[in-house]
């Protein structure tokens, strides 16, 4: 009886620590405070800003950048000259110190991921960052953990949509995706998706 008692004991405590310590408890969910408050519901939801016209690396780079303030000020010279939530935004172009934005999607050192590579395979934004249009604060959505990254590697199809419509927050599958996604995967060599440990920790 006691034996038994302990064995499902040490069960709960295996299970608290594997679900409670794990990256989709602690991580998913991160919503830090900004300096600014910047919302991508407003500019890629309802203005429908193309997530590329500020991330401008996301393409050919590892790092999809965060934009500097001159990008925020080719529109704020003229829009939103006397909003007040905007004066660090006013006072960052005047003085040339960024702003420091508090990272959200964070990948340890020790793994290798590369924004372009996902962009140019067809793997939309939404896959990983999730619904960002519709958000006024951004939070992390997904844990960005190794089991979750590698269950999309193992299956990648999903994820998958045309060139030129990764970035389209408003996209939906039509009906002929399914085949899109093959005659892509076999183009460009996809179909045997990276795995092994070398693909991410270099």
């Amino acid at each position: 009886m006691l034996a038994g008692g302990g064995a499902f004991s040490a069960i709960i405590v295996v299970f608290i620590i594997w679900y409670y310590f794990s990256p989709s408890y602690t991580d998913a969910g991160y919503m830090p405070d900004q300096p600014v408050k910047y919302s991508h519901k407003l500019h890629a939801g309802d203005l429908g800003i193309d997530c590329r016209y500020c991330h401008t690396s996301v393409e050919e780079a590892a790092s999809a950048r965060v934009p500097p303030t001159q990008t925020c000020m080719n529109c704020h010279t003229i829009l939103g000259t006397d909003n007040e939530k905007l004066l660090p935004v006013r006072e960052s172009y005047a003085t040339g110190q960024p702003i420091e934005w508090v990272r959200i999607h964070n990948i340890p050192d020790y793994a290798y991921f590369d924004h372009s590579a996902h962009i140019n395979a067809g793997v939309g934004c939404q896959s990983c960052h999730g619904d960002i249009h519709q958000m006024d604060v951004v939070r992390q959505v997904e844990p960005l953990s190794m089991e979750w990254c590698l269950t999309c590697h193992r299956d990648p199809a999903p994820h998958i949509r045309p060139l030129d419509q990764v970035t389209n927050m408003n996209w939906t599958p039509g009906k002929d995706h399914d085949e899109y996604v093959r005659r892509f995967m076999e183009e460009h060599d996809i179909s045997a998706p990276i795995t092994d440990c070398s693909g991410c920790h270099r």
